[in-house]
């Protein structure tokens, strides 16, 4: 249900804009109550940067899979498929590109987006700290990896909403992950 709501509230917000949509306009499209509304999400706000939740838990188990072999950063960028996935997913693109703009020109959804991403951020240090050899928590090497990979989500990400979408997210994710390689 949780799900549902959440993609029914993105479909309202890009087409009737964020500022526009209530809340008595989201339960009204779904057919439950508010109380039902607000056993899911807190606000609007919860409802639109959810999906950070979502994505911080694929992006962890995604993760976790890959070969402890592997080189960090090669396992990082094969954990963000989940994103490419979903920004190249031709029925999504268009309703994640809405939504991205949305945040991008809302100063509140942006500063919410950058506090959820610095949750994602500290889910996958840990990951990313266990792979290195269960390094001490006062290192700051693993927060730093996962921080930077992270960046460079982003920034495929704003040139991907920015352009005409010429080169695949995907594409852009690699161009940008190539241009760092840590040790």
């Amino acid at each position: 249900m949780q799900t549902e709501l959440a993609m029914l509230a993105q479909d309202l917000f890009a087409v009737r804009g964020y500022e526009q949509t209530t809340i008595d306009d989201l339960v009204s499209a779904a057919g439950i109550s508010r109380r039902t509304f607000f056993r899911y999400f807190t606000s609007k706000e919860d409802v639109m940067l959810g999906k950070y939740d979502a994505w911080s838990q694929m992006l962890a188990q995604a993760l976790g899979a890959r070969p402890v072999d592997e080189p960090v950063w090669e396992s990082l960028r094969r954990a963000f498929d989940v994103v490419v996935e979903h920004f190249e997913d031709e029925t999504l693109a268009e309703r994640a590109l809405a939504i991205e703009k949305i945040i991008h020109d809302n100063p509140a959804l942006s500063a919410g987006e950058l506090a959820r991403i610095s949750r994602v951020q500290g889910d996958l240090a840990e990951i990313v700290r266990m792979r290195l050899g269960r390094l001490a928590v006062t290192d700051p090497r693993p927060t730093v990896i996962a921080g930077a990979a992270l960046t460079c989500v982003i920034a495929a990400k704003d040139v991907w909403i920015t352009t005409d979408r010429g080169r695949s997210f995907g594409r852009l994710l690699d161009e940008a992950m190539g241009a760092i390689k840590p040790v």
